[in-house]
């Protein structure tokens, strides 16, 4: 069975937030893309997050080259699979900075992406 290549849709608190990361951390672009262009060609990484009925929420994690601490000190990028055809990217966090993202705020943020719709 062949994967689907998807779209990549990046919510704002992805972009501001990954703005944010690579004023500190200059190979950030570097150490994602490979993440994201999995993403496109329709792979589904990382751990799926329980207790969202309507999406398919998870979280990978991605070694951070600039913290030289490898995947347990680097990035973590929260994903939906979104009407089979997209990737959500909703937020990008370093685990130096923060431990993890609630539920709460994942859920406010896929609220927000379905009221543009």
């Amino acid at each position: 069975m062949t994967k689907q290549p998807k779209r990549l849709i990046f919510l704002p608190d992805y972009i501001k937030a990954a703005k944010t990361l690579a004023k500190r951390y200059r190979n950030l672009e570097r150490d994602v893309d490979p993440t994201l262009d999995a993403l496109k060609r329709g792979e589904i990484l990382g751990d799926r997050i329980p207790n969202f009925p309507s999406h398919a929420v998870y979280k990978v994690r991605v070694a951070n080259s600039d913290a030289k601490r490898g995947k347990s000190g680097g990035y973590r990028i929260i994903f939906c699979v979104y009407l089979d055809d997209a990737v959500v990217l909703i937020t990008i966090y370093s685990k130096s900075d923060m431990d993890n993202v609630s539920n709460e705020f994942i859920a406010e943020l896929l609220r927000r992406l379905e009221s543009e719709e």
